[in-house]
């Protein structure tokens, strides 16, 4: 089972300098968001593999929060691609 699981941290970290390839040299802002989204991702299921090498579940709440702030950022950087501002502004008043 061990060997599985640090076969599957490898394949995940191979992949994660992949999508750090991508966020560096992306043709487009909306290729690096992705790319910024997907690498949340993989720290996630890094952490939960290495959770789950440890067998402890305290680790879980780390996941939970770093799903959170990825999901934030990604709300963000959308918003800031669609309308160039994250905070609008209303200065009539």
């Amino acid at each position: 089972m061990t060997y599985f699981i640090w076969a599957i941290i490898v394949i995940v970290t191979l992949s994660l300098v992949g999508i750090v390839y991508r966020l560096v040299k992306g043709p487009s802002v909306p290729d690096r968001v992705i790319a910024l989204d997907s690498i949340g991702v993989s720290i996630i299921s890094l952490v939960g593999l290495f959770s789950i090498f440890i067998k402890t579940s305290f680790y879980l709440d780390i996941i939970l929060l770093l799903a959170i702030l990825s999901f934030i950022g990604t709300v963000a950087f959308s918003k800031f691609i669609e309308k160039g501002e994250i905070i609008e502004r209303d200065n009539s008043r």
